[in-house]
């Protein structure tokens, strides 16, 4: 059974905050300071570029690879670290496009993060072969699945609602008409169980700089099937993920295995972040987690609702239908939220109209979701969010 006391006592959390944005940017795990440190000073500082060989630079995109993939239910040798999130969709979707190369449609839906879809159409405009990215409702997937599909990329979690797509069942769907599937696991992994290998999934991808907390512009993973993961020939291919990098020859040769999906130097500063806070991980069942996030969004959306009634709820009723969020709508969303953030609840807003709060058990309970409850309350019957300074929008929302 996981002690979410003790997890909770694992990260730094500013006083007087309830941090509801860890699907997001997650947290920093105490431990990471040392461990980054360590790598800093210890190996880069005093090996240098010995690091590579005596400190195993070189190998932690696989070893924390293999870590990762115990969180998505992939198989050892079947997960590799690096680069970022649209590179790796880049490189699931070019190797499922060039197996699948007959077929010249690629589905999707419309909740699908906008970053996946960009680098889905860049991609293929670059072909050049008459390929289409079709979108659809996400609640039509199923009915779009025909045999002019070549692959359907879906987020598992829609990043606005947290609608949950049935990873299984769309993917038995999709290879009974011979179409591969590139899941997107950002707001997946650890937030919820996923079971990559048992749902048949021939890619996966995914960022670890939220529910898994490696910090901001932490690297991102991608899964390949056992099945494909020896045949698959990447179009983004890089030095490392040659078969021999140091032999430095012109010509390419794919790594083995999943090495292949390799492609620049690895950022160890962020992995150190990383491993610390996997051994975190280590500590937690993920259907534990599962468990408890489901019962705090239920207690969250019970408590908004009967306190807030101004406000629409956009994520499903039902917990096992979402992941681990909850949206609300609201026409003046940005300022509300600006105002929430200033009282002490941070959320954030996604356009146009979506307040959106993540919920990590690992250091998020029941008084954070009640002093949550309350604040939200009071920002709203007092309509503390009608003031200019929390309509100027920043940045980033």
């Amino acid at each position: 059974m996981t002690d979410f006391n003790e997890t909770r006592s694992l990260f730094h959390l500013p006083d007087g905050i309830v941090y509801l944005d860890g699907n997001s940017l997650g947290p920093l795990p105490i431990t990471a300071v040392d461990k980054v440190r360590q790598t800093m000073l210890d190996e880069w500082g005093d090996m240098l570029i010995g690091a590579w060989n005596q400190a195993d630079w070189v190998n932690l995109p696989s070893r924390i690879g293999d870590r990762i993939g115990r969180l998505i239910g992939a198989r050892p040798g079947t997960v590799v670290m690096g680069d970022t999130l649209t590179i790796k969709v880049y490189q699931a979707l070019s190797s499922a496009l060039a197996i699948n190369r007959e077929r010249r449609v690629v589905l999707s839906d419309n909740g699908n993060f906008p970053s996946d879809l960009y680098a889905a159409g860049q991609l293929l405009r670059s072909l050049d072969r008459g390929h289409e990215l079709r979108l659809c409702d996400p609640e039509a997937v199923a009915d779009n699945l025909d045999d002019d599909v070549a692959v359907l990329l879906l987020t598992e979690v829609d990043y606005r609602t947290g609608r949950l797509h049935d990873m299984q069942a769309l993917t038995g769907m999709a290879h009974a008409r011979g179409i591969l599937t590139v899941w997107d696991l950002a707001h997946s992994a650890g937030a919820l169980p996923v079971d990559v290998d048992g749902a048949g999934a021939d890619f996966a991808v995914g960022c670890t700089y939220k529910y898994l907390n490696s910090g901001p512009g932490g690297p991102a993973f991608i899964y390949v099937a056992p099945g494909l993961v020896d045949r698959v020939e990447p179009a983004l291919a890089g030095w490392l993920g040659h078969e021999d990098p140091f032999a430095f020859d012109l010509d390419y040769r794919p790594g083995a295995g999943i090495e292949r999906m390799r492609v620049g130097t690895p950022p160890v500063l962020q992995l150190a972040a990383l491993e610390a806070s996997l051994d975190i991980w280590d500590r937690v069942d993920i259907e534990d987690v599962r468990a408890k996030s489901i019962e705090l969004t239920d207690l969250f959306i019970e408590g908004v609702e009967a306190e807030c009634p101004g406000l629409e709820l956009a994520s499903p009723r039902d917990g096992r239908r979402r992941g681990s969020q909850v949206s609300f709508r609201f026409s003046h969303g940005y300022a509300a939220m600006q105002a929430l953030i200033d009282n002490g609840v941070i959320g954030d807003f996604r356009a146009p109209d979506i307040m959106r709060f993540g919920f990590t058990p690992l250091y998020i309970n029941a008084a954070d979701v009640r002093r949550a409850v309350s604040i939200i309350s009071r920002v709203m019957k007092n309509r503390l969010w009608n003031n200019d300074k929390y309509r100027r929008r920043t940045q980033v929302t």
